[in-house]
């Protein structure tokens, strides 16, 4: 039971955030902001930027690898809509006051995020590490140390709230987006199922690990958004990733990019495709960036409904739509459960096969999937150079951009009517090490006159941008940054779906 100088407290904290939420709110209502305007991420942009999203004193507990007990938090939603209420729930052992300021990411004159909202000092203190469930599920029932109604000039985006605990001044993420329901030329799809069943916090507790191996992928294993990110596992050393999931690693320069160029676009999370069959038909386009892996059937056939409603698609990603789930609404986590591909598809892990195979299969909604030994890298090599993606690139059959393909890329492009290869070539597991895959990018055509890509590849907005923080990945090969064709082909297929 609390103490009654607890509740007092806490209610006052409580009170104290809400209402300055309330005073921002009225202050921003008097603009009168209009978020319903095609140019609404344009003049979103024009607004001052900062560099100070970005954390500056990070620390990773060695015992664990990934997480950072100093001061670490998660929230209650991993979309919001503005009116509703976001908590935010922190832990900071040793106890201290922590700061809480919340960025809006995308361009903003190159700085990359805009400060939306500053809040605390907070009183903190250490939250309990949850019991191991079942199915080894890590479900925090941390008390809320902030709440905050999201404002109704909040643009549409991915957000991140920096973490700053004042002892040491140590800082770490939370991240959420907001959505909303407008119609818009784009809607921009985060991977965030990707980004949890990757989360190894607080030790080795992602979808990944049954106990016994570390990169296991059989089923029996849940995975819970009410938790924090840990430090992402693989690939990269990126002190960024404390508590922001893959998103600033893959899809970020995407974004990035699109909003340098005032494209209209709404955003999304992969629970939202799950959940609303409408989500996607507001969009002229559906976008799918960097890792997108885990799908459940219900985001496959929302959005394979989508495309037959004539809603253009764009994965601009690699090993998309692969790992089948199973959603627990009740605890905000899911299990894998199946494989969007054929028996012994691919040749990575042993334990896939335990799994159903069972269809539909990935590359019959995105053209390709993944195959063969699943990772490796390449150049992406054009195949069709009179196809209209390729028109402005002066590329040729063969001209290629280097690096770009990896680190988990598509193949066994679908047999459906009208697919064509566009780009494709051997992968490999070092420079001059074939590994036996073929990777190929597709375009098909939908039934009303709109049409599926598949860039193939993890890498795709290397090419586009470099925004703050970013680093560059390097495995298997290493994409070169951005490219003026991967720019105007990407721009070419983002002017098609919008015509």
């Amino acid at each position: 039971m609390k103490s009654p100088s607890h509740d007092s407290s806490r209610r006052q904290f409580l009170k104290g955030v809400t209402a300055g939420a309330a005073a921002t709110m009225l202050a921003r209502g008097a603009r009168g902001a209009d978020l319903t305007r095609s140019d609404v991420i344009k003049r979103e942009n024009e607004k001052p930027g900062t560099r100070d999203w970005m954390l500056t004193n990070t620390r990773i507990d060695p015992t664990t690898k990934y997480r950072c007990p100093w001061i670490e938090g998660y929230c209650s939603h991993t979309s919001i809509r503005a009116g509703e209420t976001l908590r935010v729930f922190v832990s900071t052992n040793p106890a201290s006051e922590f700061t809480l300021d919340v960025y809006r990411l995308g361009y903003y004159g190159g700085d990359g995020g805009r400060l939306v909202e500053k809040l605390g000092p907070f009183p903190g203190k250490a939250q309990p590490d949850p019991e191991i469930g079942a199915k080894r599920v890590r479900d925090c029932a941390w008390e809320p140390a902030a709440e905050l109604k999201i404002p109704a000039d909040w643009v549409s985006g991915v957000y991140v709230g920096k973490l700053t605990e004042q002892k040491e001044k140590l800082q770490s993420y939370v991240i959420f987006i907001v959505r909303d329901d407008r119609r818009a030329d784009f809607i921009f799809q985060c991977s965030d199922t990707t980004w949890q069943a990757y989360n190894r916090w607080p030790s080795q507790f992602a979808l990944y690990d049954d106990g016994t191996e570390k990169w296991y992928w059989g089923g029996n294993v849940q995975v819970s958004f009410n938790r924090p990110y840990g430090k992402y596992c693989q690939i990269l050393d990126q002190p960024l990733s404390i508590g922001s999931g893959e998103f600033l690693l893959w899809e970020f320069p995407f974004v990035f990019w699109m909003e340098s160029l005032g494209h209209d676009v709404s955003y999304i999370s992969n629970l939202d495709t799950h959940r609303d069959p409408d989500v996607l038909r507001r969009g002229k386009g559906y976008i799918s960036i960097g890792h997108d892996e885990y799908w459940s059937i219900e985001m496959f056939d929302h959005v394979q409904a989508a495309i037959g409603s004539g809603v253009n698609a764009g994965f601009f990603s690699g090993n998309a739509v692969c790992g089948r789930i199973l959603f627990d609404e009740r605890a905000r986590a899911f299990e894998r459960v199946g494989v969007f591909g054929p028996p012994h598809g691919t040749r990575e892990f042993k334990s896939m096969d335990s799994l159903p195979h069972e269809r539909p299969y990935a590359n019959e909604l995105t053209g390709a999937h993944s195959t063969g030994p699943v990772t490796g890298g390449a150049d992406w090599a054009c195949a069709l150079p009179e196809h209209w993606i390729f028109a402005g690139t002066d590329m040729k059959k063969g001209d290629s951009i280097p690096g770009l393909v990896g680190w988990e890329w598509h193949g066994d492009p679908a047999r459906i009517p009208g697919l064509e290869v566009v780009a494709t070539g051997p992968t490999q597991s070092a420079p001059g090490k074939p590994n036996g895959g073929v990777f190929t990018a597709t375009l098909y055509p939908g039934p009303r006159g709109n049409f599926v890509f598949n860039a193939a590849s993890c890498w795709w907005a290397d090419g586009l941008s470099a925004p703050p923080g970013y680093m560059r990945p390097k495995v298997y090969t290493e994409p070169l940054g951005p490219d003026r064709r991967a720019q105007r082909i990407t721009q070419n297929i983002l002017d098609r779906m919008k015509a």
